[in-house]
């Protein structure tokens, strides 16, 4: 150890601590810069223009009307019972993901991030054909159950569901595998089932993991548009959430269709505002 190393150490006792090195702020060059700036006003002008084109006088009377009640209504209840949904099947999902292992996994997996990068219309489409009348699996629910489930208020929770859960299952799947396996094992040691180790030490240390998974799906299902209208259609009180309201305004009422944009836009920044810890704790 040099004099000078010496000398540092002996400050850093001082300290009670290694000292923190600075970093310096270098200014971006400017070929990176540039496109920053573009992407970033790629992304904010169009919220932007929401805030300042919105009928600010006449937006209580947009929101109080009582098709406005109905769609936030339907959209709240169905984007939280499809969350239900990804969590009793999407949880199990993403532990046999993290935790086993089988011929096959990888494709599994792919198949479950599928609904991410499938178009909603597609993925509406292939409800229809696997739980339509006269599809391979709801023909059947037809003929012996007597069940329906297109273009009712449960085929609206139904593809809310087939297109959240991937976000639940990617995001538990990621905190199963963060999470030490030892504590699980330790419990098995001891007597406790797999299972009863699952909720016992398992669940515990993954529900900040399971939260935040309920609140990304819970967004996307409240945001969800393109299987929900081919699904379950556009009736008003029965199937018309939000976007949906959005996109029939538009049609008449651009003012309307703006206001209740901005309900939407509410909700994503406060789903955006709880999760900031999460994030925060995870970088």
């Amino acid at each position: 150890m040099t004099q000078l190393d010496k000398r540092d150490a002996a400050a850093d006792a001082l300290r009670g601590g290694p000292r923190r090195r600075r970093t310096r702020r270098r200014a971006a060059p400017l070929p990176l810069l540039l496109p920053a700036l573009v992407g970033l006003a790629f992304l904010v002008v169009p919220l932007l223009a929401l805030l300042v084109r919105a009928p600010w006088r006449d937006l209580p009377s947009q929101l109080t009307s009582t098709e406005v009640w109905q769609a936030l209504q339907l959209s709240l209840v169905c984007a939280t019972l499809a969350t239900l949904v990804s969590l009793v099947l999407g949880v199990p999902l993403a532990w046999l993901l993290a935790r086993t292992e089988f011929r096959g996994r990888g494709l599994v997996r792919a198949l479950v991030t599928l609904p991410l990068v499938l178009p909603p219309v597609v993925g509406g489409v292939a409800l229809l054909t696997a739980l339509g009348r006269n599809g391979i699996v709801g023909q059947y629910l037809d003929q012996w159950f007597g069940l329906t489930l297109p273009f009712t208020t449960t085929g609206v929770v139904i593809a809310e569901a087939f297109v959240a859960m991937p976000f639940l299952v990617i995001s538990v799947e990621g905190t199963l595998r963060a999470a030490d396996p030892r504590y699980e094992e330790a419990a098995m040691t001891l007597g406790a089932s797999r299972f009863t180790a699952f909720r016992r030490v398992t669940l515990p240390l993954i529900a900040p993991g399971v939260a935040a998974g309920s609140v990304l799906a819970w967004a996307r299902a409240l945001g969800e548009f393109g299987a929900t209208i081919t699904f379950a259609g556009n009736f008003p009180g029965r199937t018309q959430t939000m976007p949906l309201a959005v996109y029939l305004a538009l049609q008449s009422d651009p003012a309307a269709a703006i206001a209740l944009s901005l309900v939407l836009l509410a909700v994503s920044i406060t789903v955006l505002a709880g999760l900031r810890d999460r994030w925060m704790t995870a970088s």
